[in-house]
């Protein structure tokens, strides 16, 4: 009776799958009857593309930032594992690549509080980007157990007495060993009240949901360096993911003539070149996905078209339950709630002082709108890149149709580069300069430039409840 229970659980599971992916692409297809996307700040792209910066503005945005006293933290003593493992932990990390970081760096700190054995974290299938990669495909595995193996013990799989505890396991009834409802933001005391008794009990708890599934706050010291240690030394990419990335970096740096075509051995040609005639260049991480133009319920000029097909993605995503919803465009844009376009960052990054010589590279998934949402943005930096501009096609093979591998690239290639732009949710307070119809250029400019004074990379202190990753001083770093 209860096989007979189990498998019409998952053929309905599996049913309503089916029916969801039906429906994502039904709302995917309704992208053809779109108004044409046209540049929506016309007044000032006319100036933007005629734009000239004095070399000695050129000189400062290009200059590197002053050291302001901060060295990464450094273990002064040897870490030591525990004597007994109390059992096996492991977790199912959903989202994109950030947030699968932030995941496997907290999964590390939780194994180190209850004392026990984590296992691999398993990467669950992205309903979104489609993507299956692997733990294994973005990050180097060996690596990452060497690196930890004075903290925790790591294994690669479960031993043979627990090969049960799979993902389709849990997915098709309640287990005692599947630990459903970890708080946001748990604290260290809630696992050893909650997790440790499972591990003691069964050998092995399984954790799920688990993103942001731990405090930022009053950890111990030693749990909080562990944590930065994870994602500044023990989180490498796979070798093939950093070598397409140097290779992108040397075509970024070293430019091709446009009569040459881009050769897998490419960077053959350029490595002895010298650090002398090195060109620099500007990653812009542009986040306007359809995921994050349809949760804004913002309007980006598409039309009633456009507007349906968004709607109709909300509903098949969230139920229609998007708070921005009850909002109307206007309150959406006046309470700095709406996304930037790549127009809006194009203007952005050329009212900063960034002429079209700058070489961009567009950091990106799938641009919402594709290459007409684009073009504005291309005709501010003719010289912009990406990776299928940069890429051959055997070397696009290796990685198409992987998100969390062209994250990876792209992630690469931004800790690399000589500025690094954000476009993500965090910006979209700069959008807010564009609802002023009567603001000039010139006043534009000197808006934009007064705005970022005090947001070009400065070192900022992790306050109460703000995310370790996102600032990491002082939790993983100390004053020089």
């Amino acid at each position: 009776m209860e096989q007979r229970k189990n498998m019409n659980t998952s053929h309905t599971s599996m049913l309503f799958a089916l029916a969801f992916f039906l429906s994502l692409n039904y709302a995917s297809s309704m992208y053809t009857v779109f108004n044409p996307i046209k540049p929506r700040h016309s007044r000032f792209l006319k100036s933007a593309v005629h734009r000239e910066t004095p070399i000695s503005q050129l000189s400062e945005l290009w200059a590197p930032l002053e050291n302001q006293g901060w060295k990464p933290f450094v273990e002064s003593t040897k870490p030591t594992l525990p004597e007994k493992s109390e059992g096996y932990v492991q977790v199912f990390l959903d989202g994109g690549l950030n947030q699968q970081r932030m995941g496997i760096c907290d999964a590390v700190a939780v194994a180190k509080i209850l004392n026990a054995t984590l296992v691999i974290p398993y990467l669950e299938v992205n309903p979104v980007w489609r993507d299956s990669s692997s733990f294994s495909d973005i990050f180097d595995v060996d690596h990452f157990i060497d690196v930890l193996k004075d903290d925790i013990s790591i294994v690669k799989e479960l031993p043979d007495e627990y090969s049960w505890s799979t993902r389709e396991y849990y997915s098709i009834a309640i287990r005692e060993t599947r630990i459903k409802a970890a708080p946001v933001h748990a604290s260290a005391h809630w696992y050893l009240e909650n997790v440790l008794p499972v591990l003691q009990s069964y050998g092995i708890a399984a954790i799920s949901p688990f993103s942001h599934r731990l405090s930022y706050d009053n950890l111990p010291m030693d749990i909080q360096h562990l944590r930065c240690k994870v994602n500044f030394q023990a989180l490498v990419f796979v070798p093939h993911i950093r070598t397409l990335g140097d290779a992108l970096i040397n075509r970024l740096r070293y430019p091709q003539r446009d009569d040459e075509e881009v050769s897998p051995n490419y960077i053959q040609q350029v490595t002895g070149a010298g650090d002398s005639n090195a060109g620099k260049f500007v990653v812009v991480h542009l986040r306007f996905d359809k995921d994050m133009a349809a949760h804004s319920a913002c309007d980006f000029g598409g039309g009633k078209a456009e507007k349906l097909a968004l709607a109709k993605y909300r509903q098949v995503m969230w139920q229609g339950r998007v708070v921005n919803s009850q909002f109307t465009d206007e309150e959406l844009r006046g309470q700095g709630r709406c996304p930037m376009t790549p127009e809006e960052i194009g203007l952005l990054l050329a009212a900063l002082g960034f002429d079209n010589s700058t070489r961009v590279y567009l950091a990106s998934h799938k641009v919402y709108g594709g290459e007409a949402r684009i073009s504005t943005l291309r005709q501010l930096f003719p010289l912009m890149e990406d990776k299928k501009s940069l890429t051959s096609p055997e070397e696009r093979t290796l990685i198409k149709g992987k998100a969390s591998v062209l994250a990876a690239l792209d992630y690469y290639i931004g800790v690399h580069s000589d500025i690094f732009i954000s476009a993500s949710p965090g910006n979209m307070h700069n959008a807010m300069l564009f609802l002023n119809k009567t603001m000039e250029w010139s006043e534009f400019q000197q808006s934009v430039i007064e705005g970022h004074e005090n947001r070009q990379g400065q070192l900022r202190l992790r306050r109460p409840k703000q995310s370790i990753y996102t600032y990491p001083a002082p939790d993983c770093m100390c004053q020089a």
